[in-house]
């Protein structure tokens, strides 16, 4: 009898997990049964990401030895998420601004969710200017960035760290040699976490379907439409095109991603997929020390479905509240919460929390958000999906920028998943 692969198991749990959360809806039982089974999959899932990232980019930054190469691949890495994340916003303002899914809006029987869990952490944001922004960069504990998980520090200790042991040469031999073996013993791990996934699926989405149901989605079903239809756009026309350029065809990527994609979207989480997406892609023709160091930047750097997604909603609740944004208005949007949201990637709900501390600084009423909260998980993920496609995309644009891409593994794979 043939295995159902990953992906049929992880849909399997996807839609039972649907129909559970209906059954139930509103039943508090459920999500105390189910709640435990997730978190175990998230905390797995969270226990694996962080020694993959240190020890793969100390890796990828000893491997590529010059200084300078990797300031150049660095340079080109963060040029190419600014111009991509920039179509992202603008792709979001216009659609917003041409569909109006926020105009006619009767918010007097729109059901409103509690969203001061985020509070805290957006008032810390607001606080933050540019200046804290690269400051943060910088850990003044490492072990503290560690334990918080917060990941731009611990690229930044990395990349450092990696210098240092091509710096020493043959001493640092050793080093190298722990972190590689560190690298391959966690990927191995990752591939033991990934059989619990489709339970881990099951019990995340019929949590949320219990709590929230299918009727908030049908209340605001032209938002979620306009968010699904542009993300769609976005992957098929704009990311489409870039993979064109590089020689990729962008369905070939998906089909070659749909495990991870399934995983990805059913989750909600970027990182559930980080460990599978840095293999693939350096079976699918990327050199490890692009891949390392790419992935693991893009995923504070490149978060092309949240930024699309802050746009779109930023535009709905003005419509909502029939706050008119001038073009000006909407460029210094687009602007506030590019920097806003470099500084807090990693943290939950990210996009929601970017929301609530920058809209009131172009006069949006940061209130629309709690009407919009109890669909937000619907939508994170679809954003999430594109999210992982662009940052996989990236380490094919990057490789071939630096010429280091190869086209036979390519093939190879296209062959494989064919």
């Amino acid at each position: 009898m043939k295995k159902i692969g990953l992906a049929w198991q992880i849909l399997i749990g996807l839609i039972l997990g649907i129909a559970i959360g209906a059954i139930f809806y509103g039943n508090p039982n459920l999500p105390a049964y189910l709640q435990p089974i997730g978190d175990i999959f998230l905390h797995l899932i969270k226990m694996i990401v962080i020694p993959i990232v240190i020890s793969t980019i100390i890796v990828a930054v000893a491997s590529v030895g010059d200084t300078k190469k990797l300031g150049k691949l660095g340079f080109k890495t963060i040029l190419y998420f600014e111009v991509i994340t920039t179509f992202a916003i603008l792709i979001g303002l216009v659609a917003a601004n041409v569909f109006q899914p926020g105009s006619g809006i009767d918010m007097k029987h729109m059901e409103k969710s509690d969203i001061s869990s985020y509070v805290g952490t957006a008032n810390e944001v607001k606080s933050q200017g540019f200046a804290e922004t690269f400051v943060h960069i910088v850990p003044s504990n490492v072990f503290e960035s560690i334990v918080k998980g917060d990941m731009l520090p611990i690229i930044f200790f990395s990349i450092l760290f990696g210098l240092g042991v091509t710096a020493i040469g043959e001493k640092g031999k050793p080093v190298l040699d722990f972190f590689q073996g560190t690298a391959s013993a966690m990927f191995y791990v990752t591939n033991q976490v990934m059989k619990f996934a489709p339970f881990g699926v099951f019990a995340l989405i019929g949590v949320t379907v219990s709590k929230f149901g299918l009727d908030s989605l049908v209340s605001l079903s032209k938002l979620a439409i306009l968010v699904y239809g542009s993300m769609a756009f976005f992957i098929i026309v704009v990311l489409g095109l870039v993979a064109r350029v590089v020689g990729v065809n962008i369905f070939s990527l998906i089909k070659l991603l749909k495990d991870e994609l399934i995983l990805a979207y059913s989750t909600s989480s970027s990182e559930t997929v980080l460990p599978r997406i840095m293999e693939k892609m350096e079976k699918f023709g990327v050199p490890k020390s692009i891949v390392s160091f790419v992935v693991p930047t893009g995923y504070s750097f490149n978060l092309d479905g949240s930024t699309l997604y802050q746009a779109i909603a930023a535009v709905f609740i003005a419509q909502m509240y029939d706050v008119h944004l001038s073009i000006g208005t909407q460029i210094t949007l687009v602007l506030v919460l590019m920097v806003t949201s470099k500084g807090i990637a990693g943290v939950p709900g990210v996009s929601f929390v970017v929301l609530l501390a920058t809209l009131g600084s172009v006069g949006i009423p940061v209130e629309g958000l709690a009407i919009i909260a109890g669909i937000d998980r619907i939508l994170d993920m679809a954003r999430t999906v594109v999210n992982v496609v662009g940052n996989s995309l990236a380490t094919v644009v990057i490789a071939k920028w630096e010429g280091q891409f190869n086209p036979s593994q390519m093939k190879k794979q296209e062959a494989k998943s064919a």
